[in-house]
């Protein structure tokens, strides 16, 4: 699976508004078939930042994500509201779901 974290900076006239703008994307994304998650967070630390981690069933999947009309108009959206370039980590991971800590376990 391709497992993918972003981290966005929205301008200060966008933060409080910048769930709204990514509604779209998000419900477009969340119904393509390779879809495994598209998951938003907002940092405790800087109310600014929004983290997004997406995973995608495998190259096709996410192939079709990046080349849908609606992450076109996602990014197209979301442009006018963020101070800087996103950052993100990209990988090609083995699983295809969440598994469970090795470190933590409850029961």
């Amino acid at each position: 699976m391709y497992f993918i974290v972003v981290k966005f900076q929205t301008k200060p006239d966008y933060t409080e508004q910048f769930m709204d703008l990514v509604g779209p994307f998000t419900a477009g994304t969340r119904q393509e078939p390779g879809n495994l998650w598209f998951d938003w967070s907002r940092s405790v630390e800087d109310p600014a930042e929004f983290i997004l981690v997406e995973a995608f069933l495998d190259d096709e999947a996410a192939g079709t994500h990046v080349n849908s009309d609606h992450f076109k108009a996602g990014l197209d959206a979301m442009r006018p509201a963020l101070v800087a370039t996103p950052k993100i980590v990209s990988r090609k991971v083995d699983g295809d779901a969440w598994g469970e800590m090795g470190e933590l376990q409850i029961g």
